[in-house]
Formats: structure tokens, C-alpha cells, sequence
């Protein structure tokens, strides 16, 4: 075997074409990615100059674009081993030994290609720069460097039409040394007023630009620049000013309405998160929401019990990506009434902002744009319930992380987003979806439901205090006017009908609602008893067509069983039967406890498989009621569901449900030892379409349950006394007692 022959790599010169032309997206995120460079030297200002351009923006031969800032420079040493040096590590290493900059700000760069934007605005660049010294003058020496890459092709196969092979470290860059020019004593013009004294700095100048410029590309540059920097802080003086000259013309900021974004935030908003923080090591959200103090723990069962909770994580493995901060301000684009009301401007002035993400206080690219969805709002509400998510123009926040506890979370190669290594990334996102869900199925819901009741009240208290008020007025107003009487008369007849008519429709839809969500739980035990006999059926037939003796004892047996299983179903039909409208069933004095039983027929395997024990505790006097069964089955139904549920996301021994009947008064408690019900949705779990379940449920079972006991003046509430708060988790007291006492 010959001895291998070490080869060394030698990249070709059109890499510099990758990494500036193509890793770079567009112009904008290039002279972006320089002022960075700028920021992270410590420059207290940045001025970008575009020179001798049309009027139209477009591109002259003499056309220029220079950046020039007060930042602390490099030396020699710095050009020759760093600057010159594609992927130097100069910046990482720092980063790990010494983060901040003198000026306190953390480093952003770290990949060391971040200059190469320079190459998708010109192809050639000088750069003129000079040390901040310790006594923060100028170093001895300015040095320029000077790529005249205009020769090349724009793929660095060709110099000045000669065909051959380029390899990078063929690319000559004039390197030199001189007396400072640049930066001297001299003054620097940002219109009205001037800067003096600038001895320190770095200055690039841009010629032989690529592409024409536009008024909104320089626009879209403004309005990055000021999205740079945490936007909602008010009162934060910003250490980094960034201006922008066209034709030796100041470029008036564009941003001008950031103080009345402000104001939008502060006082229009449904929902103001402030002061946020996620804990990794405890798994919670802290945060204050419209001036209450919050929290949120990912081990409760309002968040374990999402579906898309389970469906990102399916072994609970949530770490990685470290504690981070943040606030949100929830708008309801649609409201017409109270504070919260925008107008059009207001409303195109929220839209165009998401939820932005810093690190260190410096914004991640593009995360926050109207036109990227980096939480992937968009796509879970296209393929999901859109309103069980906030959408994404109804939602402004910050996120902020930062590199000393965010380190997995790290920044692609063009500086454009993050890197989702090893999966951190997505789970940090999917973290921020799970908050945002939360939101919307609790507080939200909350809101929209008491914006309902205001809004019902408009429409329906109002027309009937209306015709009251009209009756009284025309028959104190015209006594002797019997026309004008009868047809007042007439129309408080008509109103009052139409109101039955309307009842009656609710009634119904109301039945039919909780039909559907009551045979969907008794199908599921039936589907089961089906299966299980499908197969006894198929092993009897099976078994029939092999050869051999017939044992009548076993085939009589299983046939029984068979029969006994389509026995019970039969029987759960019956009682499903019960359920629809069309029965017309009359009310009679009906036995609670067999109700109970035959419900509890329906979740016996259920609650054995989750280790859920049921007692039924009832005094001498059995508990009678006087209803329809249909009404009775649907109420225990949605019971033994709701607990069924709830006891299913706890971990722990004993878990229990007890069902306590009192026939002396006439009333029942129905209690479970899960996580019972949050304070704050005490007001609003008999509300329709408001669940805690998320996903999976419907916000109907407890509403239809008070409806149907509420037609035949029986009630439903939580329990409000200790006496009635028989286990530790919700506790529903039913009394069916009539204020007649019957």
C-alpha cells in the first residue's frame, strides 16, 4: 500500500461570490449586516452615504455608497490575521472570553463572513480605518484596504476576459500604511448638526455598484434600522444613531410613528403581557396580564391536556434552550365599541408588526416581518381551527434571549434566522405556541365572551325596554287614541312572539347539540362491545370449518356471550334512543341512581383502564326528580366526561370520583379529586364554546347542562361552601328543588 499523499483544500475564488453574493439575500440585509459590524465596534453613530446617484435612485458610473462610523477601528495586526480571513475565529473566541464591549454591548458576530455583504452592494472597496487608542485618540497609522475586484467576472472564473482558474488566495487586496487622512481632526456633516474630533473609525467606500437603488429599498433600510433595537421600550435612549444621506440630502426617518405605536400598545390592547419570563429549570411562565400577576406551569392539566401540547412533546423533554423574556399586546381588530377600538390607520399601523425576536437586545433577522411566519401561525391555524389560535396581525411582542442563556440557540451562517440544532429551536418555538394557545383558550375566550353578554344585551335588552317604554309613553300621551293603542298593542304581541319562536329554535339546537356530544361518548363503549363480538363471531365461524368432533358445551357458551354482548348493546341504544328530540318523552319522576348506573355503564372500562375509582354515596331516601330521562342522561354524561378527562392528565394514586345523593333535599353533588377549576374560569365554564380542555374540547357540556336543568327551574353550580366540597377537584352541586318547593 503506498503511503497516502496529504492534500491540502484550496477553495476557488468564486466562494467569495457564495458567501457575499448568494448567502447574502438582498441589498438591504447586506448594508444592514454592515452597520452591525459597526454596533459591534462600539460606534456611538453610523453614516451611510449614497453619492451621486439619479433622482430616480438609479445608478450613475460615479455612483458611490460609503459607511463611516466612530468605532474603535482595527490595527494591523487585526487586518492581516482577521479581517483578510474568511471564517476567522477572532470573534468567537472573544465572544467566550470577554462578551461584552467596553460599551457594555454584547457581540453579535461570530462567524467571521459577515463583511462579505460588502460584495453584494460593489465589486470595489476600499476600507480606510484607524485604532481607537487608551486615550481615545487615533493610533500612530491609518490603513486602507483596497479590493479592485471590478476585473473579475461576477463568478471569479475570468480576470479581464482571460480565461483561467482562480482560486481565493489568488485575489490580490493593496494593503497600506500612511499618515491618518480620513480620520483626523475634521468635522462630519449629518445635516443640521456635525460631529468633531473624529480620529477613530472605519470608513468603506463603494464603487462600481451592482444593482439600481429605489426610495423604498432605502425605506426598508430605515425601517430595519429602527426595528434594530428593542422598539416597545419607551424613553430608552438609543447609544446607536444611524443615519442616511441620499445626494448630501438627509433621508427624514421613517419611523415617525413609533410614539404613537406606543400609545397603541399602551392603552388599545384586549390583552397586555408585560414583564414575562419563561423558567426553564421550573417549567412556568411569569407574567403580568393587564396588571395581575400570572403564572403558567407546563406540568398543569390545562397544558398537558393540549393536543398540541402532547404532539410536540411527546416525552416531555422541554430543555435546551434555556430561560428568555418577553411581552405581547393582543388587539381585537374587530371590536366596535370601549377603548380597544382602532381605527383604519390604527390598524395598519398595528399589522405590519409580529413578534420580533432579540438577542442581547439586537433584533434577529427577519423574525418579526409581516411577510414571515417563524412561529408558524399561519400554518397551524391553515391546517388547524383558526379560531382557537390568535392570529398572527392581532399579535405584537418581543422575545428576548441572550447568548449567555439562549447558547443553543444559534444564528444561521448568513445571520438570517436561527439554526434549529438538534431540535432546541423548534421546541423554543413550540414553547411560544403552547403560551399563545394558552392565551387565546383562557383569557381571550374570556374577553370575547363578556364582549358577547355586552353586545347581546344592545340588541336584545334594548327593544324590548324600547316597546315597554313606547307602550307607556303612547298610552299616557294618547289615552283616547284606540287606533294608535291596538297597534302598539299588536306590535308588543308580534315582539313576543317572535322572541318564543326564537326560544324555541335555541331550544332545539341546543338539544341537538348535546345529542351529538352524548352518543359520542356512548358509541365509544359500543364500538368496543362490537369489536369484541365481531371476533367471538369470527373465531366461532372459524373454528366451525375445521375438521374434527363438535363440543356443543363450548359453542353453546360462546354463542350465549354473543348474545349477552348484543344484549347490552341493545340495551345502550334504548337509552341512546331517549336522547333525541323526536322521542317527545314527558316528564315523570325518574330514579337518579339508575341513571347514573346506566352512564356509568358507558365509562366503567375507561375509568378502569386509568385506574379512576367511582363511589356512589346515597341516603335511605332514594333521590327522585321529575324530568325526562334524555335530560338526565345528558347531564351525568358530560359529568362523567368532564371528570374522566381532567383525571386523565394528573399523575398520582387515588384517583376518585364520588357521586353524592340526597333525596331528603332533593339535591346531588358531583365531585373528583383532579385539578379542579382555575379561579379564574370560575365565571365562565358554564359559558358556551368556553373549555379548558383546548383541543379537545368544545365548550358546550356544561353550558347545555345548565340549559336543560334551567327549563325545568332545576340549577347547576360549582360548589361555593367547604360542606360541599367533598374531594379536593371540582364539585358541582345540583339542586332539584323548585322555588314553588315542589
Amino acid at each position: 500500500m503506498n503511503k497516502p499523499l496529504p492534500l491540502r483544500i484550496r477553495p476557488y475564488a468564486r466562494l467569495i461570490t457564495m458567501l457575499g453574493e448568494q448567502l447574502i439575500t438582498n441589498e438591504t440585509v447586506a448594508l444592514i449586516e454592515l452597520i452591525k459590524n459597526s454596533y459591534d465596534a462600539d460606534a456611538s453613530w453610523v453614516k451611510v452615504s449614497f453619492i451621486d446617484f439619479n433622482e430616480d435612485y438609479s445608478l450613475k458610473e460615479t455612483s458611490k455608497i460609503i459607511i463611516e462610523d466612530d468605532g474603535f477601528g482595527m490595527a494591523r495586526r487585526t487586518i492581516k490575521k482577521s479581517w483578510l480571513n474568511p471564517a476567522t475565529p477572532v470573534k468567537l473566541k472573544g465572544k467566550s472570553l470577554k462578551p461584552r464591549t467596553p460599551k457594555g454591548r454584547f457581540i453579535q458576530g461570530e462567524k467571521g463572513i459577515g463583511r462579505f455583504a460588502i460584495f453584494k452592494l460593489g465589486k470595489d472597496v476600499t476600507v480606510t480605518t484607524r485604532k481607537k487608542t487608551s486615550d481615545l485618540k487615533g493610533g500612530k497609522f491609518e490603513y486602507s484596504i483596497e479590493y479592485n475586484f471590478g476585473k473579475y467576472d461576477d463568478d471569479f472564473l475570468s480576470e479581464d476576459n482571460i480565461k483561467k482558474e482562480l482560486f481565493i488566495d489568488d485575489l490580490e487586496v493593496n494593503f497600506s500604511h500612511d499618515t491618518p487622512k480620513v480620520f483626523v481632526d475634521r468635522k462630519v456633516s449629518f445635516g443640521g448638526t456635525s460631529k468633531k474630533g473624529l480620529q477613530y473609525g472605519t470608513r468603506i467606500e463603494i464603487t462600481n455598484l451592482k444593482s439600481n437603488w429605489s426610495k423604498k429599498k432605502i425605506e426598508n433600510v430605515q425601517r430595519e434600522i429602527s426595528k434594530m433595537q428593542p422598539i416597545f421600550r419607551h424613553n430608552k435612549q438609543s447609544d446607536f444613531d444611524v443615519s442616511i444621506f441620499f445626494n448630501g440630502n438627509s433621508r427624514p426617518c421613517v419611523n415617525d410613528s413609533a410614539e404613537r405605536l406606543h400609545n397603541l400598545l399602551d392603552n388599545s390592547p384586549v390583552l397586555k403581557i408585560k414583564d414575562g419570563i419563561y423558567k426553564e429549570q421550573e417549567q412556568k411562565f411569569v407574567f403580568n396580564l393587564n396588571g395581575k400577576e400570572r403564572t403558567v406551569e407546563l406540568s398543569s392539566s390545562e397544558i398537558k391536556g393540549m393536543t398540541y401540547y402532547k404532539e410536540a412533546f411527546p416525552n416531555q423533554d422541554i430543555t435546551n434552550f434555556g430561560d428568555f423574556n418577553f411581552e405581547f399586546y393582543i388587539f381585537d381588530l374587530n371590536t366596535k365599541r370601549g377603548k380597544c377600538v382602532l381605527d383604519k390607520s390604527d390598524i395598519d399601523l398595528v399589522k405590519p408588526h409580529r413578534v420580533y425576536l432579540y438577542r442581547d437586545d439586537v433584533r434577529v433577522m427577519p423574525y418579526g416581518d409581516a411577510n414571515d411566519d417563524w412561529l408558524k401561525i399561519d400554518m397551524i391555524r391553515g391546517t388547524k381551527k383558526a379560531d382557537e389560535f390568535l392570529s398572527n396581525d392581532q399579535v405584537v411582542g418581543c422575545i428576548y434571549i441572550t447568548q449567555e442563556k439562549n447558547h443553543k440557540l444559534k444564528d444561521k451562517t448568513n445571520r438570517e434566522g436561527l439554526i434549529d440544532e438538534d431540535g432546541t429551536f423548534g421546541r423554543f418555538i413550540a414553547i411560544i405556541q403552547i403560551l399563545l394557545r394558552y392565551i387565546r383558550m383562557k383569557d381571550y375566550a374570556q374577553y370575547l365572551i363578556n364582549e358577547k353578554k355586552k353586545e347581546e344585551f344592545d340588541k336584545v335588552g334594548k327593544p324590548k325596554g324600547l316597546i315597554s317604554n313606547m307602550k307607556q309613553y303612547v298610552e299616557k300621551t294618547y289615552p283616547n287614541d284606540k287606533i294608535l293603542l291596538d297597534n302598539v298593542s299588536k306590535l308588543e304581541n308580534i315582539y313576543e312572539k317572535e322572541v318564543k319562536i326564537y326560544d324555541d329554535r335555541i331550544k332545539k339546537t341546543e338539544d341537538l347539540a348535546a345529542v351529538g356530544l352524548s352518543i359520542e361518548t356512548a358509541s365509544h363503549d359500543i364500538n368496543i362491545l362490537l369489536d369484541g363480538t365481531i371476533k367471538r363471531a369470527q373465531d366461532v365461524i372459524k373454528s366451525l370449518s375445521q375438521s374434527g368432533e363438535i363440543n356443543k358445551s363450548y359453542y353453546n357458551d360462546e354463542i350465549l356471550s354473543i348474545l349477552g354482548t348484543l344484549g347490552i348493546i341493545k340495551a345502550q341504544f334504548k337509552d341512546i334512543q331517549k336522547l333525541f328530540p323526536s322521542s317527545k318523552q314527558r316528564t315523570k319522576n325518574i330514579n337518579v341512581k339508575d341513571i347514573i348506573d346506566k352512564v356509568y355503564s358507558f365509562y366503567k372500562n375507561p375509568l378502569k383502564d386509568n385506574k379512576i375509582t367511582c363511589n356512589i354515596d346515597s341516603t335511605k331516601q332514594s333521590l327522585i326528580v321529575k324530568t325526562t330521562d334524555a335530560v338526565l342522561l345528558q347531564l351525568f354524561i358530560n359529568l362523567f366526561d368532564n371528570a374522566y378527562y381532567w383525571l386523565k392528565t394528573i399523575d398520582m394514586e387515588n384517583k376518585q370520583i364520588l357521586i353524592t345523593l340526597d333525596g331528603e333535599h332533593n339535591r346531588l353533588i358531583f365531585s373528583d379529586n383532579g385539578p379542579g377549576i382555575q379561579p379564574e374560569d370560575k365565571d365562565y365554564i358554564f359559558e358556551a364554546f368556553y373549555s379548558g380542555k383546548g383541543e379537545s374540547g368544545r365548550g358546550l357540556g356544561l353550558y347545555i347542562a345548565r340549559q336543560l336543568l334551567d327549563r325545568y327551574d332545576y340549577t347547576i353550580e360549582l360548589a361555593e361552601f367547604s360542606k360541599d366540597k367533598l374531594l379536593d377537584g371540582a364539585n358541582f352541586v345540583m339542586e332539584f328543588v323548585k322555588e314553588d318547593g315542589e
